[in-house]
């Protein structure tokens, strides 16, 4: 059996965290006095960091106030490492999932464009020892679509292009797999739907875990 290590995404695909991200902007937003944002909003905003999360919530007038935009990206940084568990949960099926890969052999490690403190606590609160590497937003790296993240990563796991697989929800997902020049997985319960992932060159889809589960351990076949 090949040795295969898989590099997911967190939010949308192995965490439900919109619930926390939308009420971490909306407090952010009142703070200013600026409106507040719906959930299919927030939804359509996430993807390529918490700054772009700002960025777009804003009133248009401030998204080019590049010096107001960072206060706001810190402040967000500073409540929403307090909020970030408040309603967020694994999917359905996730652990299970997890468990049951790792029994055949994968190894598996998070990149995420959420700030690296958050992605290290969620990780250690709900996944344990089932997730060797987690890696987040920090200054000093390029975050998704860019590929620094996922390298980073497979090296820390000891992995190379040709025995790692990607998986994601976002056509940010979908850009950071070919600039890494992995294989992606699209899942389809996360932010973005599946013809929508496909205009953005998606390929492979899962739309359950059971069937994300069965795609992994075939890859470990070939």
């Amino acid at each position: 059996m090949a040795k295969l290590y898989a590099i997911f995404d967190l939010d949308g695909t192995l965490l439900d965290t919109l619930d926390d991200l939308m009420d971490s902007m909306n407090y952010i937003l009142k703070e200013n006095d600026f409106p507040t944002r719906t959930k299919d909003e927030i939804k359509s905003f996430v993807g390529n960091g918490i700054r772009k999360l700002v960025e777009r919530a804003v009133p248009k007038e401030f998204k080019n106030d590049e010096v107001f935009i960072d206060k706001l990206y810190n402040d967000f940084g500073k409540y929403y490492n307090l909020h970030s568990d408040i309603k967020t949960a694994p999917y359905k099926g996730t652990l299970s999932m997890l468990d049951e890969i790792k029994a055949n052999g994968i190894e598996v490690a998070i990149v995420s464009n959420k700030i690296d403190k958050a992605v290290k606590s969620l990780s250690s609160k709900y996944f344990g020892g089932k997730i060797k590497v987690a890696i987040g937003e920090k200054p000093e790296i390029r975050h998704k679509p860019e590929p620094d993240m996922v390298l980073m990563a497979m090296q820390e796991l000891g992995a190379d292009k040709s025995n790692s697989i990607y998986i994601g929800d976002s056509e940010v997902d979908i850009q950071t797999a070919s600039n890494v020049g992995l294989p992606c997985i699209s899942v389809l319960w996360g932010f973005r739907d599946e013809q929508y992932l496909k205009e953005c060159g998606g390929k492979l889809f899962a739309d359950s875990m059971k069937n994300l589960t069965e795609k992994l351990i075939n890859f470990t076949k070939n």
